[in-house]
């Protein structure tokens, strides 16, 4: 065997054991991911239009496993209490224990301890709430809106329970960390309109780590496969030519 064909199948073992090795870590990856976001995130479907334009009916969301404790205002929540009919619900929280929420000022915007807040994830024309309300959060306890504010059936319609339209932290099972469907999907966002109110904002959940392992667990796989064809069509088309036979007359 020539020196130039134990090059090129040296060469060509080396590629397997790389290109294999890629697959190995690409199928951790994209395994790994979907392992990891099973633990931490559980899938829901919204049903209705009441946290429109954040969410749409139908739209599929990535939802944080959490304990109540770890919620701050802003936050986007599922929750099951008995007051609101025992059924898995989707709402934003605006007030936390302790809170006096109150619509609405000469702005139209509603104000929590007496400070107004901005909601951009209002529709644009939408005021605070098209009608008037004050409740005291009581300790432990949430004050939820939907985004929707012209139909949503949100906590300002139990302020004359005894919670005053709030429910209690536990009964929060998890945070919207992202719409996964329909594509491309989007990243709930934290507003900022509560960052410099006590407690602030909550920090994002491991979604985007999650999504990116798979994706690049999903792009090693396929980039590791594809070696073995690629490199052989490559080598075919770097061989000689045979020779073509020679012909030959009779004397």
């Amino acid at each position: 065997m020539s020196g130039t064909g134990r090059t090129k199948g040296g060469r060509g073992r080396l590629g397997s054991v790389l290109s294999g090795l890629v697959v190995a870590v690409g199928c951790v990856l994209f395994l790994g991911g979907f392992a990891w976001g099973a633990v931490v995130y559980k899938p829901f479907t919204v049903p209705t239009d009441s946290m429109a334009p954040t969410i749409e009916p139908g739209d599929r969301v990535l939802a944080e496993r959490i304990d109540g404790a770890e919620v701050r205002r802003g936050d986007v929540v599922i929750f099951n209490d008995k007051t609101w009919g025992d059924l898995p619900m989707v709402k934003r929280v605006v007030g936390v224990g302790g809170d006096k929420i109150a619509c609405c000022d000469a702005g139209g915007r509603m104000t929590i301890n007496g400070k107004a807040v901005e909601e951009p994830y209002l529709h644009s024309k939408d005021p605070a709430s098209p009608t008037g309300f004050t409740a005291v959060v009581p300790d432990g306890e949430l004050f939820l809106l939907g985004d929707e504010r012209m139909g949503s059936l949100d906590s300002r319609r139990h302020l004359e329970d005894a919670g005053h339209g709030a429910v209690p932290r536990s009964a929060v099972s998890a945070r919207l960390d992202a719409v996964a469907w329909p594509l491309p999907g989007a990243l709930v966002g934290r507003p900022q309109s509560f960052a410099d109110l006590p407690g602030g904002v909550s920090q994002p959940g491991p979604v985007t780590l999650v999504l990116a392992s798979v994706a690049l667990g999903a792009a090693l796989i396929l980039g590791g496969a594809a070696y073995g064809p690629v490199a052989r069509a490559v080598g075919r088309r770097g061989e000689p030519a045979a020779p073509s036979p020679r012909v030959t007359a009779d004397a």
